[in-house]
């Protein structure tokens, strides 16, 4: 099983409700095909770097997974179809990338406590 990330943008006209049952069902789709979850970030609306299909902005998501390969192509199937996805990313993440990734996340778990 390889480590992958994946960020993918949803259209602005969501509602939070709609946004997050969309997140939820990339979720969902991966754990069925048997893959394991890191870690899971909403970045927010945020404004995209250019427009892209007349729309400047977008709900920004990240998922962080262990999978099998063939996952992958499912995954990415299922965000061509969804019109809610604007744009998505997968990559396969090599040892500096998880090493990186854990330090993030025990960094944001400190500033959690702290707060």
């Amino acid at each position: 099983m390889n480590h992958y990330e994946t960020v993918f943008i949803l259209t602005p006209v969501l509602s939070d409700a709609q946004m997050k049952e969309a997140v939820e069902k990339f979720k969902t789709l991966l754990q069925a095909e048997g893959a394991e979850i890191i870690n899971e970030e909403n970045w927010g609306l945020r404004k995209l770097a250019y427009p892209i299909e007349k729309k400047s902005t977008g709900f920004y998501n990240m998922l962080e997974f262990k999978a099998d390969p063939s996952v992958i192509a499912k995954l990415e199937i299922n965000f061509r179809r969804d019109e809610r996805v604007i744009r998505f990313l997968t990559f396969r993440m090599d040892k500096y990338a998880i090493e990186y990734a854990a330090k993030r996340r025990s960094m944001k778990s400190k500033e959690v406590k702290e707060n």
